[in-house]
Formats: structure tokens, C-alpha cells, sequence
């Protein structure tokens, strides 16, 4: 895999680009093809962001905050979590010297309050998820924190600054399969920061002429809303829905994410949760132990495969955004 620490790589891909903090980025790109075979494309492979120093593709985007942090001269940073973005932010926060907290609630699992703790940042409990965002835009609104997520109704997606770092995915996938380049790319969706990095990342490669053709970015979720909002509903609605992939929960669904499948051309599934399991065994009898969540790409895969979107010539990449070690028991 070429390697991405050249600056002469990342001169003027990000606002704020910058050698790698904690070593985040440069993940594998693993071929699969037994799975290829079962799904009958031409080729599957997996960005595996399990691989990135806290387990999982948010490290891309608080590192991102991180230098905007620096830049503005903001000290303290927030994030409402519950697990993958609470750590991740909490551990570049503390690798650059600055105050962090994260807002969750009480049933928060005790793996994540221990390591977000050990990284030094503060948690502050909140009495329910859409209180968080209360809570933080309270703080935001009078100075004292610097978001990393959003905290607004109707919800916008995470901080601007901090998606742009997701568009790195992008660069990698076209340095490392450039003989052969992914005709269809599936990720998990809850509000869409990695969709929209991902199509804003392609578009970039497309409008300076390096790809004459950008990829479908097809978006997985585990009960329908943007489903819903496609099927004529407005995006500024609420969409409740339960599902025990907790990295993808959230009642709310962002213009991003519309705006993203448009520009792709990409299409929008939600498997259940017992097929998204079965691909979660799937994956794992193929090597790689991810959180049920990032198994959802894999029985989407499926459904479009059924559908006739994705055709039998197609080459794939399916997005693994954290590992299977993270899921809760």
C-alpha cells in the first residue's frame, strides 16, 4: 500500500492537513473472495478502519478537529457519545494537550466509561440521548466547548471540519486500488459523516480529473429513515426505530445524507438485524471480528445483490468501520 505520511500526498487535500497524530489512517484494503464468490461480484474487498489507533474510522475525524481545535484556539473539547467518537476523541484530545468531555448516558458500557476516562477526558451524564444535545449546545452557545457532533434540531451531521477528515478514506482507495477501482462502495449510516466524506472525498478526485467515473456510495442503515425520507417524508421529521446496533441509533436524519446518495447515484437499504448477524459470522469465518454494526455493509451487499443494483462485474469495497472486540455483551 503506498503510503500516505508523504506530505506530498495530503498538501492540500484537507483544511487541515498534517502528518497523523496517533498513526490513524493508511488502513488495510483486504481482499475477500470467498466472499466475492458467495455474493457472486467480480471482486469484494474490506477497508478495514478497525485499524486505526482506537478501533475505528472516528479517529479520522477527531484528528481533523484536533488541528481546527489548534487553530482556533479552543481548549475544551465535546462530543455526545456513547462509545466509538467519546474514545476517539477523548485519546487525540489528550495526545494534544486539550481538555475533552463527553456527554452519554447512564447505560453507557463500562468498557467505554473506563477508556474514555483513562484518556483523561470528563463524562458528564446526561438523563436521555437527545438531552446530550441540549446539554452540549447549551455549553457550545455560550463559548466554553468546541463541538465535535452535532447538538441541533433538525441534526446537521458532526462538525464540518471533523468530516473532512473521512475524505481521506477516499484518497486512500484511489492510491491503493487505482487497477482497479471500486465500481460500488457500501457503508454503515446513522446521520452520514462517513457517506458524505466519502461522496465529497470522490467528487473532489473526479472535479481535478484523477477518476473519470467516482463510485456509487450505497448506504446500509438498520431501520428505515432515509428510507423514509426518500420515499417522500420530510428529513426534519423524527424516525424512531429500534435496533441493537447501538453505533447506528438516532431518531434523526441529515440533508447530508440525501444530499450524498444524489450525488453518488448510491441506493439505501436496511437489512434486519438477523441478517446483518449472519454476515457479522460471515465476516468473522473470513478473518476479520467487526462490531455488528460494520457488518451491516456485508447483508446489504446481499440485498442489492438480490435487487439487481449491484451487478455480477461489480467491484466492491465494503467499509468496516470499528472491531468486533467493541461490541457490548
Amino acid at each position: 500500500m503506498p503510503s500516505l505520511r508523504r506530505p506530498a500526498h495530503l498538501a492540500g487535500w484537507l483544511a487541515y492537513p498534517g502528518l497523523p497524530l496517533l498513526g490513524e489512517g493508511n488502513t488495510p484494503l483486504i481482499d475477500m473472495p470467498f466472499l466475492a464468490e458467495k455474493t457472486t461480484v467480480k471482486r469484494l474487498r474490506v477497508k478495514n478502519e478497525a485499524a486505526n489507533p482506537t478501533g475505528s474510522h472516528k479517529d479520522r475525524m477527531s484528528a481533523a478537529l484536533v488541528r481546527r481545535a489548534r487553530d482556533i484556539g479552543a481548549r475544551k473539547l465535546a462530543v455526545a457519545s456513547s462509545g466509538n467518537a467519546g474514545v476517539s476523541l477523548a485519546a487525540f484530545a489528550g495526545s494534544a494537550g486539550l481538555e475533552c468531555v463527553v456527554v452519554t448516558t447512564a447505560d453507557i458500557g463500562k468498557g467505554w466509561r473506563r477508556a474514555i476516562e483513562l484518556h483523561g477526558a470528563k463524562i458528564v451524564v446526561a438523563p436521555s440521548a437527545a438531552a446530550r444535545w441540549d446539554l452540549v449546545s447549551a455549553h457550545v452557545m455560550r463559548g466554553e466547548w468546541y463541538p465535535a457532533t452535532n447538538f441541533a434540531i433538525p441534526a446537521v451531521g458532526g462538525n464540518p471540519f471533523a468530516i473532512d477528515g473521512l475524505r481521506t478514506i477516499a484518497l486512500e482507495l484511489y492510491l491503493c486500488a487505482d487497477d482497479d477501482p471500486p465500481t460500488d462502495i457500501i457503508v454503515p449510516v446513522s446521520r452520514a459523516d462517513l457517506l458524505w466524506g466519502l461522496t465529497k472525498g470522490y467528487g473532489d478526485l473526479a472535479s481535478q480529473g484523477l477518476i473519470k467515473k467516482p463510485p456509487r456510495v450505497h448506504a446500509a442503515e438498520p431501520f428505515s429513515r432515509i428510507s423514509r425520507v426518500l420515499a417522500g417524508e420530510s428529513y426534519v421529521g423524527r424516525f424512531d426505530g429500534q435496533s441493537p446496533l447501538r453505533s447506528l441509533g438516532g431518531t434523526t436524519v441529515t440533508y447530508q445524507a440525501i444530499d450524498a446518495l444524489a450525488r453518488s447515484g448510491g441506493k439505501v437499504i436496511a437489512p434486519s438485524t438477523d441478517d446483518t448477524l449472519r454476515a457479522r459470522d460471515e465476516l468473522a469465518r473470513g478473518g476479520l471480528l467487526v462490531e455488528k454494526s460494520s457488518a451491516i455493509t456485508l447483508s446489504g451487499l446481499h440485498i442489492l445483490r438480490q435487487q439487481s443494483i449491484i451487478s455480477e462485474n461489480a467491484s466492491v469495497v465494503l467499509i468496516v468501520t470499528s472491531h468486533g472486540y467493541k461490541d457490548q455483551p
